[in-house]
């Protein structure tokens, strides 16, 4: 039997040693490697193998510290929902159950040198409930509101929505602006283009002139040769008001594509924050289909009113003006507005209440709400008041709202 074989006294000695836990202060994350005592812990230092290791970590020391603080905390919460989701616990003793793994990550090799400190951190991430009692820390898995997540989820929605027009709309404006630089070039022309020139009729020649304008030219003295006007430029309003001569200075410059265009976007701009202002979009040329109903509660979504303070406020459709304008009584005090449904959003009730079909081949009828699918953004809604009463139906949130008598 060899000296260092499986069977030997020594080497069954040293599997009883390594089971279970050993003193952490011997353990050398890098290298994952367990050390008995303080000489084969010291023998592990001195090493090739973790000599590489420790090179590798010089090398970006901080990201290797948060990688492993990182995937301490993720462990550690895992532990948490698993065993404790809703129970008060003390700190230690989950910390006890999460080292009975001997190759979990050890808390040297994080950020956190206590488990005081990293207690703390739970508490202010709000991850978890933390309290100091006489008896150590206690914690508490902070369980997550499904409305509140469905809240989270529908407003990032938004704001991705808004961030993509908000790109679209300043890459348009960019290749506008490109285009008339490019026409503006064009409409330049090189240095070198000869210019038009009079046309002066020979005197010898007998054959009749014969010209053809659009409009009718003023009569000419008999015996003088005609003259051919000179050719105009194409953003000049009159031809007749080119100077004579060549050398003469131009009394005014036309605008260039690039002025008309940047005139144009001004005019527009003006134009929508007097409509802004006024609360009431132009309707003139929607493309949108109008879903306002009666008897409705609607949520304001005008920045234009968040200094009046109706910002995100409820109210409940009294009347609908010219398809897409709503007459709205505020919940809070009462007020009338006239507010666009561009400006507005739906407000889904408890599952239970009652709500109008806006969208679809059942628009205009009640259903009670079922549910709410968070993860395909779906509304379940059964219909109650049509011919298809008790039909399911998978909608999205904007295609039903909330009725004003529901709960």
């Amino acid at each position: 039997m060899g000296k260092n074989d499986f069977l030997t006294p020594k080497a069954i000695s040293n599997r009883i040693k390594s089971k279970g836990l050993q003193k952490l202060r011997f353990f050398c994350q890098m290298c994952q490697k367990q050390c008995r005592d303080e000489n084969g812990f010291k023998c592990h230092l001195n090493s090739e193998s973790h000599k590489r290791q420790m090179e590798i970590f010089g090398q970006n020391a901080d990201r290797v510290i948060a990688g492993y603080s990182e995937e301490f905390e993720a462990d550690f919460m895992e532990l948490m929902r698993r065993s404790h989701p809703r129970a008060r616990v003390a700190a230690k003793n989950v910390y006890n159950e999460f080292i009975a793994d001997k190759y979990h990550v050890h808390m040297n090799s994080t950020k956190w040198y206590t488990l005081t400190e990293f207690v703390k951190y739970l508490g202010k991430t709000g991850k978890c409930r933390v309290d100091e009692t006489p008896k150590g820390w206690f914690i508490s898995l902070i369980q997550a509101d499904p409305l509140e997540e469905i809240g989270k989820d529908r407003k990032a929605k938004r704001d991705r929505a808004e961030r993509d027009e908000e790109q679209r709309r300043k890459a348009d404006i960019e290749a506008q602006i490109e285009r008339a630089q490019k026409y503006a070039r064009v409409d330049e022309g090189p240095a070198d283009v000869p210019q038009g020139s009079e046309l002066q009729r020979d005197e010898t020649d007998d054959q009749p002139l014969k010209i053809s304008l659009t409009t009718a030219a003023p009569d000419r003295p008999h015996g003088k040769p005609p003259i051919a006007p000179k050719l105009s430029s194409a953003f000049s309003s009159d031809a007749r008001a080119m100077p004579q001569s060549q050398s003469e200075p131009v009394a005014s410059r036309p605008k260039s594509k690039l002025e008309q265009l940047m005139e144009t976007d001004k005019m527009n701009e003006k134009h929508k924050a007097i409509r802004a202002a006024a609360s009431v979009p132009a309707d003139t040329g929607r493309k949108d289909e109008p879903w306002l109903a009666e008897g409705i509660v609607v949520k304001v979504m005008s920045k234009a009113l968040k200094d009046s303070g109706y910002y995100k406020g409820k109210g409940v459709v009294n009347k609908v003006l010219k398809r897409f304008v709503a007459e709205i009584s505020m919940l809070d005090g009462g007020d009338i507005l006239q507010v666009d449904q561009a400006e507005l959003e739906t407000v889904l009730p408890q599952p239970g209440g009652t709500v109008c079909v806006l969208q679809g081949p059942y628009r205009g009828c009640q259903a009670s709400m079922v549910g709410i699918d968070e993860e395909q953004y779906k509304a379940n809604v059964r219909l109650i008041n049509c011919k298809q009463a008790g039909k399911v139906l998978s909608t999205d949130y904007e295609d039903v709202c909330k009725v004003a008598s529901s709960s």
